[in-house]
């Protein structure tokens, strides 16, 4: 029953929300879900994830969507805003026995509107790579292996897919992590073997210890990352595809070179495990969110903790960056009057999300002119709220004058360019140079939203790279990493938290890695993990509870934002000016169902 004073209020689904730039609305029949849309009884399922693909058939409707439901698969055209959704014609529907879809992941480099290739981890450990499109299954890996009449154990990893992704720029290499700590490197054209598979060290670092296969013939998987300690809950590959950011049931985020597999920098949740993570448009923050209720803001370039954001009530399950509302003003910041068709040509047109990425990479260059900078992102969560956040100059630069943001470098060191920066050389305009390990950063500002003060710690970087890199290193690089193709195209709560870990057996040296020597008690107050005080902590713009059951997407499109929750409900948010693009027959042929 509702509280009194508000509490009715507080609990009623929200179906339109209002942000600077305008109104968002939830369009009721662009609404996806299983066909006979009776919520979904989640109890002991995986949860609902959403994958996006454009087959760019020149029809203008080339978005396709796929969702997974318990043990159901479901892979649609998508309508988004222009058109009712029609549950009853799914290009492809699978439903699987003994194990449920966890993950799933499309190659945007092969899509046609004939063939899709689709990658779906699943919760007893494979990976199936299937086309929804020509409704075929290409490959199975890591699936059990028969023995006359019984089934052997999995030869790779027996533990759920918690995530699983194309490596960018290939048509062929795949990453998949796994709740066992493990990650593995997968190339489509090669098989896994009928034994298990040998190991050999290539390099191992401060909580982390990476294999090759070590086979006469190559076989899959090509490599084995042992990552930290207990699950390893997403990762998420950088704008460019050179780095790595991964998340764990630990509570670090570890940041790798890819290519080199080398450590780029860490940070330590303020509580329990982190779940999610993501990468701004320009590559230059990374956000993190998980069990300690909070988002939390990293800057890559200064390995460290810039701001954290409290809006939340439970674990944050889901965090993204908005290309599109993210803003570049080259200009004095001008206060936004005029109608919503106006806002939008401004902030959505079709080329926003490049043009702002471009306009992003060029930050740093000698250009003095002022510039306003203001990134968006979102998180969802378990307590069924929908928060919209802005990253601002004040967070970012606290310490520069306007008119030298555009002329300021902060780099880690000369080897380790900042992600999407393009390698410039950060001594040769002039720029200052701040290296985290070896110089005190000024204290921070007061917070923009909260009233207490902010002073940072001075500190050396948490991590030491180990030097000593295994001979196979150069082999490894020339079989699979250095065959990507060039990207030419466009688009590119309780807390119940355990700090304990999965043990491995002692005699087992391959998952041996270099255990971290911080307590989680000790890191507090420590660059690896500031205190709440030490760090401007952000307010969301918005936060509103939009679904019954916990939230598990969230996703930014160019005119509607994508949210779906644990019922198996996919939801359309309409950008503001967008609604206007729906005609009064596509509203008259809505399916009658229940809006989220």
């Amino acid at each position: 029953m509702a509280a009194e004073g508000g509490g009715k209020e507080m609990n009623e689904i929200k179906t339109q929300f209002t942000t600077r730039e305008g109104l968002y609305k939830l369009l009721s029949h662009s609404e996806y879900s299983r066909p006979n849309r009776v919520p979904f009884n989640s109890q002991g399922s995986n949860p609902v994830r959403v994958s996006f693909v454009n087959v760019n058939d020149q029809s203008g409707n080339g978005d396709r969507l796929c969702f997974n439901v318990g043990r159901e698969l479901y892979f649609y055209i998508y309508k988004g805003v222009r058109k009712a959704a029609d549950l009853s014609k799914p290009i492809d529907k699978r439903i699987y026995k003994g194990t449920q879809p966890t993950c799933h992941d499309f190659n945007h480099l092969t899509a046609t509107a004939e063939s899709v290739s689709l990658l779906v981890g699943f919760s007893a450990g494979q990976v199936q790579l299937i086309d929804p499109i020509k409704k075929e299954t290409s490959k199975l890996f890591n699936e059990e292996k028969t023995e006359g009449t019984r089934k052997a154990e999995r030869l790779i990893d027996k533990s759920r897919v918690t995530c699983v992704k194309w490596v960018p720029g290939s048509e062929s290499l795949f990453l998949v992590a796994h709740s066992s700590g493990n990650m593995y490197l997968y190339n489509v054209e090669h098989t896994c073997g009928t034994t298990a598979p040998h190991y050999q060290l290539l390099k191992q670092g401060e909580s982390f210890a990476v294999h090759t296969c070590k086979s006469k013939s190559t076989r899959n998987p090509l490599l084995k990352w042992t990552v930290g300690e207990g699950a390893l809950n997403e990762f998420a590959f950088s704008p460019d595809g050179k780095y790595l950011a991964c998340v764990s049931q630990d509570g670090f985020l570890r940041v790798f070179n890819f290519d080199s597999v080398e450590l780029h920098g860490t940070m330590k949740s303020y509580f329990g495990g982190l779940l999610c993570v993501c990468w701004s448009p320009d590559g230059k923050y990374i956000v993190t969110g998980g069990e300690d209720d909070l988002v939390t803001v990293w800057s890559f370039v200064d390995c460290r903790v810039i701001a954290r954001g409290h809006g939340h009530k439970s674990w944050v399950s889901v965090v993204a960056f908005d290309p599109y509302t993210t803003s570049v003003e080259e200009s004095d910041p001008m206060e936004f009057s005029g109608s919503d068709e106006d806002f939008q040509d401004l902030h959505f047109g079709r080329d926003r999300a490049n043009s702002t990425q471009s306009r992003l990479s060029k930050r740093n260059s000698t250009d003095s002119r002022p510039v306003s900078v203001t990134y968006r992102f979102g998180s969802v969560g378990q307590d069924t709220q929908l928060c919209l956040w802005d990253l601002t100059e004040d967070i970012l630069f606290p310490h520069q004058p306007l008119s030298r943001a555009r002329t300021h470098t902060n780099v880690m060191n000369a080897t380790s360019p900042p992600a999407g920066s393009g390698g410039a050389n950060p001594g040769s305009n002039g720029n200052s140079i701040t290296t985290p390990g070896n110089s005190v950063p000024p204290p921070l500002p007061r917070s923009n939203s909260l009233p207490h003060s902010a002073v940072s710690n001075a500190g050396s970087k948490s991590s030491v790279m180990d030097g000593a890199i295994a001979s196979g290193v150069s082999k490894f690089a020339t079989l699979s990493l250095h065959d990507r193709k060039e990207r030419h195209h466009e688009k590119d709560h309780k807390r119940n938290h355990s700090m304990g870990h999965i043990s491995s057996k002692s005699s087992d040296k391959l998952n041996l890695v270099t255990k971290t020597k911080t307590d989680p008690a000790k890191t507090l107050g420590t660059p690896l993990c500031p205190r709440m005080e030490d760090v401007p902590l952000l307010e969301p713009l918005i936060c509103k509870k939009i679904a019954h059951e916990r939230l598990t997407v969230l996703i930014f499109l160019e005119d509607c934002i994508v949210t779906a929750c644990q019922e198996g409900f996919i939801c359309t948010w309409a950008r503001p000016g967008k609604v206007g693009l729906l005609s009064s027959q596509n509203q008259a042929n809505s399916p009658s169902g229940t809006v989220v």
